[in-house]
């Protein structure tokens, strides 16, 4: 059973949510917040597989820091906002438009909990286009290298930054998932990494990955 943590400061919308997601199987709502602070006293004793967070809220650096077990997936109005790309950076495992049908929130929460990380296909598209610009600023991570990785981490590296799944990875590279998981690990260890998503940032900034490639087919 997934347990999830709902924050949202609109009652009716938040409200929604919660009696959807009970209705899911696999599903259970553990908590409810108005605010992030709230939230953050919730995250310890809820022990929420999942926070999904309104990006528009204050606080989400500090939810991200109290929600050390979780995985928050961001819901966003917008196909991207000024908050996304930092969002992104502070570690969450994805994002997903509140016009989104109910069954891609559900299957977005149930992927989140599982390890990976979820883009709505607008909200990749425009992510990409802001690399493309130059829209985005140096990240804390784009002075370090990748010269401690091996040929087969910066591989791994770079198919995460393409936004394909460990299973899609294995595929790929005629492995195991368990041994892709292992080289994500050592790879987010060698460049201090926390999350997935700072992993996919990693391998654009470093150049890992051409957005140019990725942007015709997100």
């Amino acid at each position: 059973m997934t347990r999830v943590l709902v924050v949202d400061d609109q009652p009716l919308f938040r409200a929604g949510l919660v009696a959807l997601l009970n209705a899911a199987p696999g599903l259970t709502v553990v908590g409810e917040a108005g605010d992030a602070a709230t939230a953050c006293a919730l995250a310890g004793p809820s022990r929420p597989d999942v926070i999904l967070l309104d990006i528009r809220l204050p606080g989400l650096a500090a939810l991200t820091r109290a929600a050390t077990s979780a995985r928050v997936l961001v819901l966003t109005t917008f196909d991207l906002d000024e908050y996304v790309h930092e969002a992104l950076r502070l570690g969450a495992a994805g994002f997903v438009l509140k016009e989104s049908e109910p069954a891609r929130l559900i299957a977005a929460i149930t992927a989140v909990a599982s390890g990976e990380m979820q883009f709505s296909p607008t909200v990749m598209r425009r992510l990409v286009a802001a690399y493309l610009r130059g829209d985005t600023a140096a990240s804390p991570w784009s002075s370090v290298g990748l010269d401690e990785l091996t040929d087969r981490e910066r591989e791994v590296l770079r198919l995460v930054g393409t936004g394909l799944t460990n299973t899609a990875i294995a595929t790929r590279l005629t492995v195991t998932e368990g041994t892709v998981k292992t080289h994500l690990n050592r790879v987010m260890t060698k460049l201090r990494l926390t999350s997935r998503a700072q992993a996919v940032v990693m391998a654009y900034e470093s150049g890992l990955v051409i957005p140019q490639a990725v942007a015709k087919t997100a």
